[in-house]
């Protein structure tokens, strides 16, 4: 693979016009509207696996939106990489905080990525991780690097919850069949600083309602007399924390994995400046359950988190009204052991619990799924250890993220195989929010380092 470098460069160009092209398709699975755009962006996936050196190719019809699979079978006595991505992205709000339209892609410098980096949503995640495999797997095919099999399973539901997915697995584990599953949807501690992440936080996401009163009310009229929905909720939602930003809910905690002290010096070797890390956010402090680090808190520690709230009059001017409805959306992040739909029937239960008579509450589950921890002794970690030690010089940090892919677990419990989480995007890349973007030094590199997984996986596979 000498000349993986020099054929990254030849193709450079191509390779981030078919990337901008994918990234101009809204392909938002949480709304209705993109239904089209979704589907289009499934064609395209289809196409490119098809250009890339897939024998097979195929949109596998599910429940909901399809899954694009291929396959290049070179020999069944090889070892088999299934790689997982997804072609969904977040809806883009609020539009008006982008500097330039999240679905018109353009490459910027910046700070932290002086060669450019592609500004649109999507960017890193997960549609431009998930398309340095397919590039990658190109150079292999054209070149006659490809040293094992591989299969892609490519989703559309991923930002949704992946119920589609949890239908499908169960349903084609020979198809599926593997010796490692492979993703891209996470990051590195930075450009110089290669990791892997090796734990996944799981997810309980709900969605609450207060009701008051038949109809919104003059706050002249009824203020005082009668019980404000969005009040009440703003002191329900208070109350879930105590004055050390500790979850209240009673049994949250029961199952939470405590890593000893030795695990937790071991994640403090990484580099990190609080400093820097406020001046990026532009806050003044950091904020969190008391005893952890923020490194701690933001992987190893669960949390409780408001993630949209509304209700009454949000319009221009003054409206004196009593809402007869309050609403919120809240996410807990779980770690490993918390079952998510244990925490969901927790939440639920408490928070009816703690609601006054004068109002009722409703509690709507959304989805979740557990959390993961990849243990560093198997080959598949080793293999993708030696991979970015032969293209960044360095040897990776293991590295617990506070994300969540819920599927992974599942994957694990299903196809009974091992996940490995190359990431190549920052902190920094804004995922999930206005100006979310991904560095061209970081997709190229993702497409010069995944052949090199490929290689010494097959070789530590033959070597067992």
């Amino acid at each position: 693979m000498s000349h993986i470098k020099s054929y990254i460069k030849e193709h450079k160009q191509t390779f981030l016009d078919e990337l901008i092209e994918l990234l101009k398709i809204p392909s938002v699975s949480a709304d209705s509207a993109f239904k089209k755009d979704v589907l289009l962006t499934a064609d395209f996936i289809l196409n490119s696996l098809h250009k890339a050196g897939c024998d097979k190719v195929e949109l596998c019809e599910t429940p909901g939106y399809p899954i694009v699979y291929g396959e290049k079978i070179i020999d069944k006595n090889l070892p088999t990489v299934l790689v997982y991505g997804h072609y969904d992205v977040q809806p883009a709000d609020p539009i008006e905080l982008w500097t330039s339209p999240p679905f018109e892609p353009v490459i910027k410098e910046t700070e932290i990525h002086p060669e450019g980096a592609i500004f649109a949503r999507g960017a890193c995640d997960d549609k431009g991780q998930m398309y340095m495999h397919v590039k990658a797997l190109e150079y292999m095919t054209s070149t006659g690097n490809l040293p094992c099999n591989v299969k892609f399973m490519i989703e559309g539901e991923e930002e949704v919850g992946s119920e589609s997915l949890s239908w499908f697995v169960p349903r084609n584990k020979e198809k599926l069949a593997n010796d490692v599953i492979l993703i891209s949807d996470t990051g590195m501690i930075a450009n110089t600083i290669p990791s892997i992440t090796t734990g996944l936080r799981g997810l309980s996401y709900v969605e609450v309602e207060v009701i008051g009163p038949n109809r919104d009310l003059h706050s002249g009229l009824y203020g005082g007399a009668v019980a404000n929905p969005i009040n009440i909720l703003t002191k329900m939602i208070a109350s879930l924390h105590d004055e050390n930003n500790h979850i209240t809910i009673p049994g949250f905690y029961e199952n939470v994995e405590e890593l000893s002290k030795e695990e937790r010096e071991e994640m403090a070797k990484a580099p990190f400046s609080l400093e820097n890390y406020k001046k990026a956010l532009d806050i003044d402090a950091v904020y969190g359950e008391e005893g952890f680090s923020t490194n701690e808190r933001n992987s190893i520690r669960p949390t409780l988190d408001v993630n949209g709230i509304w209700g009454g009059y949000t319009g221009e001017g003054a409206k004196t009204v009593i809402a007869s409805k309050a609403f919120a959306k809240i996410s807990m992040r779980l770690v490993p052991n918390q079952d998510w739909k244990e925490i969901t029937e927790l939440f639920k239960n408490h928070f009816e619990s703690i609601a006054p008579k004068a109002v009722k509450v409703k509690v709507k589950p959304h989805h979740g799924g557990q959390g993961y921890v990849t243990p560093i002794d198997n080959i598949g970690y080793q293999a993708a250890s030696k991979a970015y030690e032969t293209t960044f010089g360095k040897t990776p940090i293991p590295q617990r993220s506070g994300g969540s892919i819920p599927i992974v677990s599942l994957f694990e419990k299903e196809l009974k195989s091992k996940t490995i989480l190359m990431g190549f995007g920052l902190n920094s890349d804004a995922i999930h929010s206005p100006n979310e973007h991904f560095g061209v030094w970081n997709y190229l590199k993702g497409i010069e380092t995944i052949p090199y997984f490929y290689k010494y996986f097959t070789e530590l596979y033959k070597n067992q």
